[in-house]
């Protein structure tokens, strides 16, 4: 999730999230046991994924000709690289090779194989297996799975061919799925879930070796990489309520690995309601309520090696 939805439990920290590739032994969770939620994840954020392609497409000065994905995840969003920049091979890179495998299926059932390959390894140093440097290095909620950020950085920097572009998909807003007020439990679950798994971010930072701590002023660490920050701009994802079935089936998978890594962080009020939330049959639950949605901002970075 990086992109592809694989980061922590906080939406806000990892929704591409977005991808793995970024040390998945250095937290609890092992990123190939949510393959399909991470699909399905990337898959209904694809029309905010298409609207930052689009923008790169319009930034860059000329059509790419390698796209590295450097934590794909599951290749989604590798996928929607190569059908946006017809003329560009794409390299998935990430630390499991169990979502590799479906990267390759996905393009292949594309028919994009022909220019389409990946490269297994931990993220910044799978990078050395590439045979050329890229015109196009994109990092979704990939980087903040490595101990020293600015390091990775440099790394992803030293990867770029003269004149190529690293696109950093960091931060934005939290999503959002729910009202404030759900009419069952206290109002504002989704605020007092944001702060418990913020604390669960910052332990997974902290625990990360070689954990440095960085102000997460993204432009200025990507000028530390040597590189000239070119832009920035967030992208929104709007489903609207009613959620579709797949939207709710998603949610409900999320919600529910967010209740077994933080649940115990909550109260006993906060966590009857979770139950409430994930209970089938249960007419005030994720799968049964008309106000559910989902809304949400990524932000995206971009930076140029010197020509």
């Amino acid at each position: 999730m990086a992109h592809d939805a694989h980061d922590n439990p906080s939406s806000g920290h990892g929704h591409q999230d977005q991808g793995p590739g970024h040390g998945h032994h250095h937290t609890d969770l092992d990123w190939a046991d949510f393959a399909s939620e991470l699909q399905t994840q990337a898959e209904l954020y694809t029309p905010l994924y298409a609207g930052a392609m689009a923008w790169l497409a319009e930034e860059m000065p000329a059509a790419p000709g390698l796209v590295v994905d450097a934590g794909s995840g599951p290749g989604v969003v590798s996928c929607l690289f190569a059908e946006t920049f017809p003329g560009a091979r794409v390299v998935a890179v990430d630390g499991s090779e169990p979502l590799l495998e479906r990267a390759r299926a996905r393009a292949a059932r594309q028919g994009l194989a022909g220019r389409f390959g990946t490269v297994a390894g931990e993220l910044p140093g799978a990078l050395d297996q590439l045979d050329r440097p890229a015109d196009l290095v994109w990092a979704s909620r990939s980087l903040h799975h490595l101990g020293d950020q600015k390091a990775a950085l440099a790394a992803f920097a030293a990867h770029l061919a003269p004149g190529g572009t690293l696109a950093l998909l960091e931060g934005g807003l939290t999503a959002r799925f729910l009202p404030r007020d759900i009419g069952i439990g206290r109002p504002g679950l989704q605020a007092r879930l944001d702060a418990v798994q913020e604390e669960w971010f910052a332990r997974m930072r902290a625990d990360l070796p070689g954990a440095v701590a960085e102000t997460e002023d993204w432009p200025a660490l990507l000028t530390a990489a040597g590189l000239k920050h070119t832009g920035t701009r967030s992208f929104l994802l709007d489903l609207p309520a009613p959620a579709s079935d797949r939207a709710r089936a998603y949610l409900v998978a999320h919600l529910t690995r967010t209740r077994d890594l933080c649940g115990e962080a909550l109260d006993a009020g906060d966590r009857a309601t979770l139950d409430r939330l994930l209970d089938p049959d249960d007419p005030a639950g994720l799968r049964h309520r008309p106000d559910v949605f989902l809304l949400a901002a990524h932000t995206v970075y971009t930076a140029v090696r010197a020509a």
